[in-house]
């Protein structure tokens, strides 16, 4: 028999306080001086963090590495570190979007008193997006992420030509390359304003018209995002490694992706209940995102072990060196978060949420959370870090720093969406089916 609940008030607003706003610009501020802090200690030849790369980086001071004759350099790890965080709070950014899509697109119910969190997420996309572009628009820094934009590697008779990566000139070339990432930016966000717009208008007409033309641009959404979840995934993480390729990646980064914004979401919401806001979200539809983070943490499980083994028992050459190199390329500094990787990403929260009691726990959802969070960091860290920094890869300062401005400033977009409007979408045609949601 279903429980009955007593309806809370609809009426709520988030109060993004200067005093937070002031916190986060300055813990934003305090990252990048971390970032500076670490290139100096590390050019000087001292060394702080964990599995941290201190030799080599002399080399910084000779050129930024961005030509085909240069090692890996300082600025390499630097440029790494950008692109990496960038890769992965833009993924958590989109997946806002992508839920948001989904369950417009099924009619869902169940989320409607917390969907103002998700929708807030892609207010971020705008970050990452110029940092892709800068790093893509300048040449050291394309060079140094990715090998097939060398001088010459696609020309015949070039000294440094490479007839595998010219066979691939046709997608792998400067101007295809830069449309899709405009397209992929560009889109995604465009059609986040336009659902995100409807949204906002529902609430203040109680207009029917606006939740249809929001799940319009849903559709409109979940077809482009079919193919583009997979191509990013091609060109932001695969192409770092030109001659390498798996069939099951854009999966695997897509699981990534999901996951890790669904632990977002998760965390926003337990941490917006515990100031006392969201009162009606119930611990039915939290339950309900939990089994979604645990489902989908088995599943990047299964996609992952499915592409290893299927490369590991082939043993092609072209396709293991991927794994080599994360086992004991570079001094073996990548084989530790390889499997930490695993460990925070499928053991901890599969332990964790596989009891229907611990996805009604705040404690438990905050460890899993915490779990999946950092754990795909671990994954993005391991999937571009040896492609890009190669051995002057580490985890220290440098690592620390940079994710702690993305992270602030990613806090930061998000207060600031939800500050925007009414936290609960009081109007929505299904919130009365999420407030008397009960499993």
């Amino acid at each position: 028999m279903a429980h009955k609940h007593e309806t809370p008030s609809l009426d709520e607003s988030f109060d993004f306080s200067p005093e937070l706003r002031k916190k986060l610009i300055i813990s934003a501020i305090i990252g990048i001086a971390m970032v500076a802090l670490g290139a100096f200690l590390i050019k000087n030849h001292w060394s702080i963090g964990v599995w941290d790369a201190g030799h080599g980086a002399e080399h910084a001071a000779e050129g930024h590495g961005g030509g085909e004759h240069h090692g890996a350099t300082l600025f390499s790890r630097i440029v790494a570190n950008l692109w990496m965080n960038s890769v992965y709070f833009l993924g958590i950014s989109v997946v806002g979007v992508f839920f948001l899509s989904y369950n417009y697109v099924a009619k869902a119910g169940w989320y409607a008193s917390f969907k103002r969190v998700p929708e807030a997420f892609p207010s971020f996309i705008i970050v990452p997006a110029l940092v892709m572009l800068a790093l893509f628009l300048y040449p050291d820094t394309r060079n140094i992420i990715f090998h097939w934009t060398h001088h010459g590697i696609m020309e015949v008779g070039s000294e440094n030509y490479d007839k595998i990566i010219a066979g691939k000139s046709w997608y792998l070339n400067f101007p295809f390359f830069l449309v899709r990432m405009v397209a992929y930016f560009g889109v995604w966000y465009y059609l986040w304003t336009q659902i995100r717009k409807y949204s906002l208008l529902e609430d203040e007409t109680n207009d029917l018209a606006y939740y249809y033309k929001s799940r319009n641009y849903a559709k409109m959404f979940l077809i482009f995002f079919a193919v583009t979840s997979s191509t990013a995934a091609w060109d932001f993480s695969m192409s770092i490694d030109t001659h390498w390729f798996s069939t099951m990646f854009g999966w695997y980064h897509l699981a990534s992706w999901h996951v890790a914004g669904l632990a977002a979401m998760m965390l926003t919401i337990l941490l917006l209940k515990d100031k006392g806001y969201l009162k009606a979200v119930t611990f039915s539809s939290i339950h309900d995102l939990g089994k979604l983070m645990f489902g989908f943490s088995v599943f990047w499980t299964y996609v992952w072990f499915s592409q290893f083994l299927l490369i590991f028992y082939a043993n092609l050459p072209e396709e293991t060196i991927y794994f080599r190199e994360r086992f004991s390329g570079h001094g073996g500094r990548y084989f530790a978060p390889f499997i930490i990787n695993l460990i925070l990403n499928f053991v901890f929260p599969f332990l964790i949420l596989m009891a229907r009691e611990s996805k009604r726990n705040m404690t438990f959802l905050k460890l899993a959370c915490g779990s999946i969070l950092v754990g795909h960091w671990f994954d993005f860290y391991q999937i571009q870090m040896p492609g890009i920094a190669k051995d002057q890869g580490g985890i220290g300062i440098i690592e620390w720093g940079t994710t702690l401005t993305f992270a602030s400033l990613f806090i930061y977009f998000v207060a600031n969406q939800l500050s925007k409007a009414n936290l609960i979408p009081k109007n929505h045609p299904f919130i009365e089916e999420s407030l008397h949601h009960d499993i």
